[in-house]
């Protein structure tokens, strides 16, 4: 599945009410480590089709990136049934990542 572009128009729609687990990367396009994580996420996306993964840009989308007390980038928080259960600062490698996803 593609990742999907969060933004405080579509989160309620695509995140809150995903029944499936969401990975959500919090990222801004001048940030060296988030072009790190950038493919790890999307090589998951496609991978995983039973979870969603979204991108939100923290330049874009202050206010979400608010609402998820993000401070640094890139973050990564895993959402299940509508509420955040994991999160992560920093670049990650993938079997971490995937690690946030089925714990």
């Amino acid at each position: 599945m593609a990742v999907q572009k969060i933004t405080k128009d579509n989160f309620e729609t695509l995140v809150k009410s995903s029944e499936k687990t969401v990975l959500l990367d919090f990222y801004a396009d001048w940030c060296g480590p988030c072009r790190m994580v950038s493919p790890v996420v999307d090589d998951i996306a496609e991978e995983r089709g039973d979870i969603l993964v979204g991108k939100i840009n923290v330049d874009d989308d202050p206010s979400l990136a608010m609402e998820f007390g993000v401070v640094s980038i890139p973050t990564l928080v895993v959402m299940k049934e509508g509420k955040a259960v994991a999160q992560a600062v920093g670049v990650r490698p993938k079997d971490a990542i995937l690690a946030m996803l089925d714990a």
